[in-house]
């Protein structure tokens, strides 16, 4: 099914999200089945209108991946990645199979220096493979998608040859990726300038832009190509992606929104969703956002400075040129402590955008009220950090049970653990070189895995105080496989358990399982 029949001379915009394909490239961003769908879920929900679930032939999960994916996502169209071989295109076609609406995304370098050092293909050997490919993708949909890899940096005369022969293919979507991050925005927005004047069927196909960020000119650049006639957008979020990640969703799209008077383009992006994005994606990934990162940074609508504070509360529209509210923030009224009752816990879990059912709420509470207990001061960040805490609960293989801690500087620093493994009691007392070395000690001695390093482990405080909620995360590598855990809690040698045995957990259940690295 082809849903994406806008021309390039509309004002409507598509966006394009890679966040589960050219995101998940990034190193340490790998996502199992599970989080994907998440992901691909808040995505949905939030008007994306083409979500690239994965690279199908790049390993059974991806394939796995797109074909769950395809089944559950209502709205978007649904694409698969594919290089211009047969098998990729199969892999990719079947995979897409359940979408309501699918798309094929195939691929070849047009570069001079790619065609010739890593394809090893003369250019009239690449235009036969376009022909190809995309002939061929058009036997599983009619949506197909064709990219110029290393698109900024071919030859101008040969990439129209290449467009246009992909056009007569069957290409409905015509993709010029800035791969490396190479152009400035004159530069790339000349070229769909150029194409549009010399490629005869130019107006059959769709144009795309998908920049990488290698010089920080990734959102620019995306502009500056829809300008000149691109009428797609393909971006992450949270901006994250190989290298120095892509274009930004949420920054192309607030830029859009804020300066209609230069980018005068509509976009299906429910923008009040962009921090629900972002956050999810952050907790999945263990990738936090830098604070001044723009929208969606933890100081993108704080002031500090006494005079911008004194401007923001005569006008905010001083210092702020969007509100917090269309991206999803909201500031609370309700002060939280060990006496709110359920109705304002409620009340500002729907503030915070955060929807319960009637038996998670009230597991939530009583995790509240535990929280509340220990802990004086409650802020927005420690309900958010509690609610992901509890989303991340899954089946596992190993539960925490009790720990106790002997430290100091007279030692020996003891951990003395129980845990739950597949429901049975089991307890292990061991010593290490400090509280957190005795603690891993101790899990070891429970659950051995010799051949696991300990890649990462960070200790995060959500809120400020003594007695701050304490964020932990723990990497763990075995191998080709790689797993992130996290726990939050206000004793950290509890939420370092916690972060250690998910990330267990996860490396017990992707034992076996290969993955084979395909960056297109």
């Amino acid at each position: 099914m082809n849903s994406q029949n806008t021309n390039k001379t509309d004002n409507r915009v598509i966006i394009f999200d890679t966040t589960l394909r050219d995101g998940e490239q990034s190193p340490g961003c790998s996502m199992n089945l599970e989080e994907k769908l998440r992901m691909a879920t808040v995505l949905d929900e939030m008007g994306v209108d083409v979500i690239e679930a994965g690279f199908p032939i790049a390993s059974k999960g991806d394939y796995e991946s797109v074909y769950e994916i395809s089944k559950l996502v209502k709205n978007a169209t649904i694409a698969g990645l594919c290089r211009a071989r047969e098998a990729d295109i199969e892999a990719a076609g079947t995979a897409i199979a359940p979408a309501k609406s699918r798309r094929i995304h195939t691929f070849i370098s047009t570069s001079p220096l790619h065609m010739k050092h890593k394809l090893n293909m003369t250019p009239e050997a690449v235009l036969d493979a376009i022909h190809d490919s995309v002939t061929m993708a058009c036997k599983f949909t009619d949506d197909v998608e064709w990219s110029a890899e290393d698109g900024s940096r071919t030859d101008h005369d040969f990439l129209c040859r290449a467009v246009e022969t992909a056009i007569a293919a069957g290409a409905t979507t015509i993709n010029i990726p800035d791969t490396v991050g190479y152009a400035t925005p004159a530069d790339y927005g000349f070229l769909f300038t150029m194409l549009r004047e010399r490629v005869p069927n130019i107006d059959k196909a769709v144009l795309s832009v998908h920049c990488h960020n290698d010089l920080g000119l990734a959102v620019a650049n995306s502009l500056a190509g829809v300008q000149a006639g691109a009428r797609q957008i393909e971006c992450t979020i949270n901006g994250i992606g190989e290298r120095a990640g892509n274009a930004a969703l949420e920054e192309v799209v607030m830029a859009m929104r804020t300066r209609a008077d230069v980018y005068d383009f509509d976009n299906n992006i429910d923008s009040t969703q962009i921090m629900r994005a972002s956050r999810t994606l952050s907790k999945i990934t263990s990738f936090s956002v830098q604070p001044n990162k723009a929208i969606v940074g933890a100081n993108a609508f704080a002031h500090e400075s006494g005079i911008h504070q004194d401007g923001m509360l005569k006008n905010a529209q001083t210092y702020e040129i969007m509100t917090p509210e269309s991206v999803g923030l909201k500031e609370s009224e309700i002060v939280l402590g060990k006496h709110s009752g359920r109705n304002a816990f409620r009340t500002k879990l729907q503030e915070l955008g955060l929807d319960l059912g009637d038996n998670a709420l009230n597991e939530a509470f009583q995790r509240f009220k535990n929280l509340a207990d220990r802990k004086k001061d409650i802020f927005e960040e420690d309900i958010i950090a509690l609610i992901d805490d509890e989303n991340l609960r899954v089946s596992e293989h190993l539960k925490f049970g009790t720990l106790g801690i002997q430290a100091g500087s007279q030692g020996p620093q003891v951990a003395d653990l129980t845990l739950f493994v597949d429901g049975k009691e089991v307890h292990a007392e061991s010593e290490g070189n400090g509280p957190v070395d005795a603690l891993f000690n101790a899990i070891r001695k429970i659950e051995p895995h010799d051949d696991a390093v300990l890649l990462l482990y960070k200790v995060h405080a959500v809120t400020q105080g003594t007695d701050a909620q304490a964020e932990v995360t723990v990497k763990l590598q075995e191998g080709d496989i790689t797993t992130v855990g996290q726990g939050a809690d206000v004793d950290t040698m509890v939420a370092s358990c916690q972060a250690y045995i998910r990330a267990l957990n996860k490396l017990l259940t992707q034992r076996g399982k290969e993955n084979i690295g395909v960056n297109p």
